[in-house]
């Protein structure tokens, strides 16, 4: 039994069906024609993404909770400013250890929205704040879709690949779905989101395909051979002390600014994460497809690490919470 439970805390299938992928994708190369047609189904799987966002996503929740300013502004900050700053140092340090190709997945990782899933659902096991973290991270993932790209652009410049013709791909195939979504949330969001398999089946459905398709363009470009094993172990460690750095800001600014400790689970849960569902379809849409594989390989290290960290973290501010509360 307590194998299973261990099992269930740290195994998650979804991230274990991507690194089935990925290393499927590095041993065993494709053919060209099916690499562009993986391309085509990705970027079209990317719209009905964004599509079924903006109807599963009620108007009123991005309005929900906004009086609460210290908790909604200060996930807002950490997101859009303080990371990006830790990440842009963090990728200066690690340059010569990790070498240019990790890097730019590294620094591009800290520039992405907050994720929303695992956010409010590790919120919830450790009783914190999760209407307050439901409202933060939706307002993040939404902001995202104009702050990322702007973001990218300021500190990433021209290697990133950013310009005109990118930014109009934003608005078309990431904006102009989610604005359509939420005209007809009022007529299909109920449906939508009764559906929870549904939505869990696009929603992860495009992750797998963008990641096939990142990978196998990144095997066809003989990119595994400019990467080592060293170069792995030491993207795992960067991101390790990148998220323990961010971990650990957020709590203690949540106790600077004397959050209740709802809030101040919800600040540290939503202010340190990073969308792997937001970050990998928007990096098959702001970079060119030179450059997409670099980036997702630390977005997904960096995913699975902080899954398995906010499992451990989550269930021990739990059971500290339970304890006090008892006395």
């Amino acid at each position: 039994m307590k194998i299973t439970q261990t099992l269930k805390t740290y195994f998650d299938p979804f991230v274990a069906s991507i690194l089935v992928i990925l290393v499927l994708g590095i041993m065993i190369p494709i053919p060209p024609t099916w690499i562009k047609i993986l391309n085509i189904i990705g970027t079209g799987a990317v719209m009905v993404l964004f599509l079924v966002y903006g109807m599963r996503l009620r108007t009123q929740e991005v309005w929900d909770g906004l009086t609460n300013f210290k908790l909604q502004g200060s996930v807002f900050i950490f997101t859009f400013l303080i990371f990006p700053l830790l990440g842009w140092f963090f990728s200066v340090v690690a340059t010569p250890l990790l070498g240019i190709t990790f890097t730019t997945g590294l620094l591009y990782l800290s520039l992405l929205p907050s994720t929303v899933q695992s956010s409010v659902s590790f919120t919830s096991i450790a009783n914190g704040n999760v209407a307050g973290a439901v409202c933060a991270a939706t307002i993040s993932n939404v902001s995202g879709m104009f702050i990322t790209p702007i973001l990218v652009w300021l500190y990433m410049g021209a290697p990133s690949g950013f310009g005109t013709s990118q930014a109009i791909d934003v608005v078309v195939k990431l904006l102009l779905p989610f604005v359509i979504g939420q005209v007809l949330q009022p007529f299909l969001g109920d449906k939508i989101r009764a559906n929870k398999y549904l939505t869990k089946g696009v929603d992860r459905g495009t992750i797998l395909i963008v990641v096939a398709a990142g990978i196998s363009s990144a095997t066809a470009r003989g990119l595994w051979s400019l990467v080592s094993w060293s170069e792995v172990a030491w993207l795992i460690l960067f991101s390790s002390l990148l998220l323990a750095s961010l971990l650990a800001i957020t709590w203690l600014w949540g106790g600077v600014l004397k959050l209740s400790y709802p809030d101040r689970v919800a600040l540290l849960m939503c202010g340190s994460k990073k969308s792997l569902a937001t970050g990998l379809p928007m990096a098959v849409i702001i970079f060119p497809p030179t450059t997409v594989a670099a980036v997702t390989i630390p977005v997904i290290v960096f995913h699975q690490i902080q899954l398995l960290t906010a499992a451990v973290l989550s269930r021990k501010l739990a059971r500290s919470h339970t304890e006090e509360s008892t006395w």
